[in-house]
């Protein structure tokens, strides 16, 4: 009697492939440059033809949407996991920059995949974007709870985006001068403590002189 294709074992064995396929081109974005991928070159790692690519992925541009939800999903997760040391209203802005330079040094082609454009042409899925956006309005609710506690005429949307910009900032200074240092080293990596200070006196706690 013939399996059928949808049998536990065949799906366990495209699951792996599929997998397989993913980490050879993260190892080449890290490696050659995130926009260096190709169909070509990632057959080769995998010691496989072009074509039997296309049994798992319909093209490049779906390998990179492919990697830019989970670039989102393992950030959204990164920086869950770091907030619950958080011990208050301060800490969360130390976490939430600290936490974008540390996914960037531990995932460097997903971060520049995810919130940069090194790749000319490639637009993430509507649903990839959803993702992302998810995210990012979560961020926006929860600015928004807090803010009551801030002396400051800024959105919640404004405090986000502002924290993102200067995290984003720092953290592509660092990795583009010094990306082999830890964070809190080096010429911006050190900045993380000073940067933090200044917003605490551009958004003050109520209350506070």
């Amino acid at each position: 009697m013939t399996k059928p294709l949808s049998s536990p074992r065949v799906q366990r064995n495209r699951k792996a492939a599929t997998q397989s396929i993913l980490d050879a081109a993260r190892a080449i974005m890290r490696e050659e440059g995130v926009a260096a991928l190709s169909m070509q070159g990632l057959a080769r790692r995998m010691d496989m033809r072009a074509p039997s690519l296309y049994n798992y992925f319909n093209s490049k541009a779906e390998i990179y949407d492919t990697l830019f939800r989970l670039g989102f999903a393992m950030f959204d997760a990164h920086i869950k996991e770091l907030m619950k040391t958080s011990t208050g209203l301060r800490d969360d802005l130390r976490i939430n920059i600290e936490g974008y330079m540390s996914f960037a040094l531990e995932n460097p082609d997903l971060y520049q995949l995810c919130f940069e454009r090194p790749v000319p042409g490639f637009v993430p899925s509507k649903e990839s974007l959803a993702l992302s956006f998810g995210i990012l309005n979560q961020s926006y609710q929860r600015a928004n709870q807090f803010k009551k506690q801030l002396n400051t005429k800024l959105t919640g949307q404004q405090i986000v985006d502002t924290v993102i910009a200067i995290a984003h900032g720092l953290t592509a200074m660092h990795l583009a001068n010094e990306p082999h240092l830890p964070i809190g080293q080096g010429r911006f990596g050190s900045l993380i403590p000073v940067v933090l200070s200044i917003l605490e006196q551009a958004m003050p706690l109520k209350g506070e002189s």
